[in-house]
């Protein structure tokens, strides 16, 4: 006989809120130690402040088993990810005025400087901890993919977590997780074929080129941040005749910091001016 989670879940039924519901998803997820491994989570999330060792959260009001069930869970405790994953892409989505929804993938480090012991740790690149300066620390990267509100808002819905291994190649990893991504969200009826396309939005330091043309036959638009000091090169100029020489590589330099190159930008089909506190920018 085991316990259900106290959100009026106890069933399907469609009358207990989307909170309930996804609760009761979570707990069905957890197929072994469910009862331990649900107030385990519930006592995370109710914590006041931080969590600094397990036993705190034995502790916590949330948690009615002892530290013994805690560590049980932990060690012998089982999740099954993919329902979580289904659940939470089928929960109500924020989408964008025009009504399409608008996703955005980053990594993230959970940083774990002492833990040597700890395996496929790779060197993560973060900013800041006191010194003001970028540094390599050992810990673990997570790519996230989540739906963001419209408007100027913090708040994003979490749909999925991978962790990158030593062996992966992070423009592939995200591929594969986007596909998986958008194929979930077509089959809980989040977008179907009429829908503005999904718009998936990259920060500065994903392949975008790659990332289009291997999710090329999916229904998605991807737009990259790049760097301000970016320096492309255009196509390949003819050579002119009686010129001799070896011929060029590439063509003339689009370098966006520096305004004399404007003559060899390409002509943008939709220009979009925006005011900058350096200068004028056109994407």
């Amino acid at each position: 006989m085991t316990d259900r989670p106290d959100t009026g879940a106890g069933d399907t039924r469609l009358g207990h809120g989307e909170l309930g519901r996804l609760r009761w998803e979570l707990y069905r997820a957890c197929t072994v130690r469910a009862d331990a491994l649900f107030e385990l989570t519930d006592a995370v999330l109710c914590a006041d402040g931080p969590v600094h060792s397990l036993v705190e959260l034995t502790l916590v009001a949330e948690h009615r088993r002892g530290h013994g069930a805690m560590y049980d869970a932990l060690a012998c405790g089982a999740l099954e990810p993919a329902r979580l994953r289904r659940a939470l892409t089928a929960l109500p989505l924020p989408r964008a005025a025009d009504g399409r929804l608008v996703l955005a993938v980053d990594v993230s480090p959970w940083l774990r400087s002492d833990a040597p012991t700890s395996a496929d740790r790779l060197f993560c690149h973060v900013y800041g901890r006191g010194k003001g300066n970028a540094q390599m620390i050992p810990g673990w990267p997570y790519s996230f993919a989540a739906a963001l509100e419209p408007g100027r808002s913090s708040w994003t819905a979490l749909l999925d977590v991978v962790r990158l291994g030593p062996d992966d190649d992070a423009t592939a990893a995200t591929a594969a997780q986007l596909r998986a991504l958008v194929e979930r969200l077509t089959t809980a009826g989040q977008w179907q074929p009429g829908d503005l396309p999904i718009l998936i939005v990259t920060d500065a330091g994903y392949d975008i080129t790659r990332l289009a043309h291997v999710l090329a036959d999916l229904p998605v638009e991807l737009l990259g941040r790049i760097r301000s000091d970016r320096v492309l090169r255009g196509p390949r100029t003819l050579r002119p005749v009686r010129v001799t020489g070896r011929p060029p590589r590439h063509g003339p330099n689009f370098a966006l910091a520096q305004p004399d190159t404007r003559w060899a930008w390409p002509t943008p089909p939709r220009p979009t001016p925006a005011a900058t506190p350096r200068a004028v920018a056109t994407a």
